[in-house]
C-alpha cells in the first residue's frame, strides 16, 4: 500500500475528548447531507478524521456503514493536502437517502469551503481577465 493512501490508527480521531474538543472549539462547514467541524492542530501532526452518524440519520446500520465508507474513503485519498487539523465529518439525515456521488460532491463542497481545497473553477459567460488588467485594479498592490 502507498504511504500517502494508507489511513493509519494514528490519523483517526478515537477517544470522546478529542471529538468535544473539535465540537467545542472548531469552525463549522455545512452542507445539505454533512456537518463539518475543523480544529487546527500543531505543526507536525498529522490530519486526523472523526466521523459521527447517527441513528436519526438512518435506523439501518449499512445505511449509517455506508456513509461512514464514503467519508473515509474521500478522506483517505485527500489526506496528504489537508491542513494539520482534526476533521469532523457529522452526517444529516438527507445523507442516508443521496447518492455515492452525491455525498462525495458534497464532501467536496465542505472542504473546498474549508479552504482546504483550492475553489473550483466556475465556467460562466464572462470572459476571463488577463493579468495585466489585474495590476492596474485599485486594490490589488502592483507586482511590478
Amino acid at each position: 500500500m502507498n504511504g500517502h493512501l494508507d489511513f493509519p490508527r494514528s490519523a483517526r480521531l478515537r477517544a470522546s475528548a478529542d471529538y468535544q474538543a473539535v465540537f467545542g472549539e472548531g469552525k463549522r462547514f455545512s452542507t445539505a447531507s454533512f456537518r463539518l467541524h475543523v480544529m487546527p492542530r500543531a505543526e507536525g501532526a498529522p490530519a486526523r478524521l472523526g466521523i459521527a452518524v447517527s441513528k436519526r440519520v438512518d435506523k439501518l446500520a449499512h445505511g449509517r456503514n455506508r456513509i461512514k465508507r464514503q467519508v473515509r474513503e474521500y478522506f483517505r485519498q485527500h489526506r496528504a493536502v489537508l491542513a494539520n487539523a482534526d476533521w469532523v465529518f457529522v452526517a444529516k439525515p438527507p445523507a442516508a437517502v443521496a447518492s455515492n456521488p452525491t455525498l462525495r460532491s458534497e464532501l467536496d463542497t465542505l472542504l473546498r469551503r474549508a479552504g482546504a481545497l483550492p475553489l473550483a473553477d466556475v465556467v460562466g459567460t464572462m470572459p476571463a481577465l488577463e493579468a495585466n488588467t489585474l495590476r492596474r485594479h485599485p486594490i490589488l498592490p502592483d507586482s511590478s
